[in-house]
């Protein structure tokens, strides 16, 4: 089922600062990363790999031109199983006794809601019912349970996991110019799979609108072999914007995706908030006006890899 559009999705690129997006290659120190690819390749694979995205248009979070990119959206899936079809998911979660089928149309299951999916329930609904999974190597370093409390560190740390095999890329995150962090993750696409366009939220409307955000969230994407294709797409002008460079932050309130290569791409995305000189240099030296009061975390649910995220 493909969602009707809205006005709100018919958007161009909103970036920061002016810019579609922000490089932050000047602004970092980047000589660490050939030794943090090495181990980032080594590290995967030893830790149990999830998937993540692969129901962009049931959350509603896709370009109206763009959705039928998505191909078979397991929201989509899961509302349409027979009841039959329903138990063999259920059976197949980690916890089955947590899913009553009797309330199954009162349930949300996946990423960012109530009911996390399983390895093997997104394993089932990938080879039976076709469901594409964009980013199919996803690992939580710094596990984060819901969309509006990534930039919030209370409680949170990096796993055991972790710290055991990628020891270098951790020291390197405490390095980067956050206050605090809270959320760090890698996200690979495998050979020719693409990043299905969307956003991760309703985006930004005015100066801290009604329903809006002042300033887009602070993350910083790093790309340690340079070859991951990012781009921000405009849905009024139906244009691509490349995002170059192995450091960069821009909104993910703006459609965005990644080309398909025929080779696996990585990214690591350390969410948090941006230490108050490093913000500053940025509004500084991309001709931006003072920073408005800190508006609210957005509440609004948006996928894993809300780069994106993502992405």
């Amino acid at each position: 089922m493909v969602e009707p559009p809205r006005d709100s999705a018919i958007q161009g690129i909103q970036g920061i600062f002016g810019r579609p997006y922000i490089d932050l290659e000047p602004y970092l120190d980047l000589s660490a990363l050939d030794e943090i690819h090495e181990e980032i390749c080594l590290g995967l694979t030893q830790v149990p790999i999830d998937y993540t995205g692969g129901s962009h248009r049931a959350m509603g979070i896709m370009p109206p031109s763009r959705v039928a990119e998505a191909l078979a959206d397991y929201g989509e899936v899961i509302r349409g199983l027979s009841d039959e079809d329903f138990l063999t998911f259920q059976h197949l979660s980690d916890d089955p006794s947590a899913i009553d089928a009797s309330a199954r149309d009162a349930l949300e299951f996946g990423e960012e809601r109530e009911i996390p999916l399983s390895r093997r329930q997104m394993l089932w609904l990938k080879f039976r019912h076709g469901v594409y999974f964009p980013w199919k190597v996803y690992v939580e370093l710094i596990p984060n349970r819901t969309w509006s409390d990534k930039s919030r560190s209370e409680g949170k740390d990096f796993t055991r996991l972790a710290r055991s095999f990628f020891p270098r890329t951790i020291a390197h995150v405490k390095r980067l110019p956050f206050s605090s962090i809270g959320r760090c993750n890698i996200m690979g696409l495998e050979a020719n799979d693409h990043g299905t366009v969307h956003r991760d939220g309703e985006g930004m409307h005015g100066e801290g609108g009604e329903g809006g955000q002042r300033e887009p969230d602070h993350f910083i994407t790093l790309c340690p072999a340079g070859n991951k294709r990012l781009f921000l797409w405009d849905e009024q002008a139906r244009r691509k914007t490349p995002v170059a460079g192995r450091a960069y932050w821009f909104n993910d309130h703006d459609y965005h995706g990644v080309e398909a290569d025929p080779f696996f791409r990585y990214s690591l995305r350390v969410d948090g908030t941006f230490a108050p000189g490093f913000i500053e240099a940025l509004r500084r030296d991309n001709g931006a006006r003072p920073a408005l009061p800190p508006s609210p975390p957005s509440a609004a649910r948006a996928p894993r890899d809300a780069e994106e995220t993502a992405a």
